[in-house]
């Protein structure tokens, strides 16, 4: 009969390729039993990643027959924490860990890729919504294909709307599609913690917040207000686009919010005709980036007309064709994201009650 410290000991040298940690440790092992030949595995996976469990469950299996187990049984369980945030932020009941994706100026396909993130994140199995805080130009109706209003069961909070599986909120759910927001800092800024605090979030994992471009008055409130886990910064090649790109990264270091890494949108274009790729606004520039101010570099997304097609559509690319190879860059992307931030401090104030402090006569 196999010894479980042999077995253990095999089932170690099977690394998680996007944290680099053993998949089977103290931290992730909830249980093991051995009988004869056979073994029963259970493991908690600290991000969303149901897409990969199929390739561990191999890689478990081929290590265990090394230790003399003819069959491995695994069972994963999936655990998203919550992750800690600014000192002195309150934290949202309902929302675990808030992922801003933000970029130094416009016209980079910010929106886009979080909308796509999001998706891909629930397509791993988490638990997810998005809160469009661009007051002024708010995408996300568009993105989602969504018109209704959200409904207020208690006049004071809103009920999020759902699709392609997120919840969803947005100032263009409670305006006129063809209104303009004529307002100043303040009130932008206020509309935004309102929308954050008053919808009714249902036990998320994740809530990604798709961030207005340049470094005002709203980003400047979102990490002093909301409690941000992590950042996203999106740029395109284009050396305008990094250096803006940079700024943002160094805003959200000024603030305290670590930023959990850079997506380089627009990398290349392949024409759909003769397959040719052209780097059309520049090569490298992110990965040089990303290596010069030390912030991990999380993918590279094309220049494709179906992202923009799917997503002007109201079923962006990874809910379209979850299938193909631009959802799989997401979902990769969505890998990083969500192991990165497993491997921040945990936030453990929510298990403490109110502290009443009483000064006695």
């Amino acid at each position: 009969m196999p010894e479980q410290q042999a077995l253990l000991a095999e089932l170690a040298s099977v690394r998680d390729i996007f944290t680099g940690d053993p998949l089977v440790d103290t931290k992730r092992l909830v249980g093991l039993e051995v009988h004869a030949h056979n073994a029963r595995l259970q493991l908690k996976v600290p991000y969303a990643a149901q897409s990969l469990q199929p390739q561990w469950q191999t890689q478990l299996q081929e290590a265990a027959r090394r230790a003399g187990v003819a069959q491995l049984e695994v069972t994963f369980v999936q655990e998203v924490l919550a992750h800690a945030v600014q000192p002195g932020v309150q934290v949202q009941p309902q929302v675990r860990n808030v992922i801003a994706v933000a970029s130094g100026k416009g016209g980079v396909g910010k929106s886009t890729t979080a909308v796509n993130l999001a998706l891909a994140l629930r397509q791993e199995g988490a638990r997810v919504g998005i809160l469009d805080a661009d007051i002024y130009g708010p995408s996300l109706p568009a993105m989602l294909g969504l018109q209704q209003r959200p409904e207020s069961r208690d006049g004071k909070s809103m009920e999020p709307l759902e699709a392609h599986g997120l919840q969803a909120m947005s100032i263009g759910f409670l305006i006129k599609k063809d209104d303009a927001m004529i307002w100043r800092g303040p009130m932008a800024v206020q509309a935004m913690e309102q929308m954050f605090r008053q919808t009714n979030w249902r036990d998320l994992d994740y809530l990604v917040i798709d961030l207005p471009p340049g470094t005002g008055d709203i980003h400047l409130s979102l990490s002093q207000k909301l409690p941000v886990t992590g950042a996203v910064i999106v740029t395109t090649p284009q050396d305008i686009a990094l250096l803006d790109a940079r700024k943002g990264i160094r805003m959200f270091e000024k603030v305290k919010v670590p930023i959990l890494g850079l997506v380089e949108n627009m990398a290349v274009h392949v024409c759909s005709q003769c397959g040719h790729a052209e780097h059309i606004f520049g090569e490298g520039g992110g990965k040089a980036l990303s290596a010069d101010v030390g912030v991990a570099y999380l993918g590279a997304l094309p220049l494709d007309v179906q992202i923009r097609l799917q997503a002007d559509g109201g079923t962006p690319i990874v809910a379209s064709a979850p299938d193909g190879a631009v959802a799989q860059t997401y979902r990769d992307i969505a890998h990083r994201v969500g192991a990165r931030l497993s491997q921040f401090p945990k936030d453990y104030s929510h298990k403490f009650g109110n502290i009443a402090v009483s000064q006695s006569s």
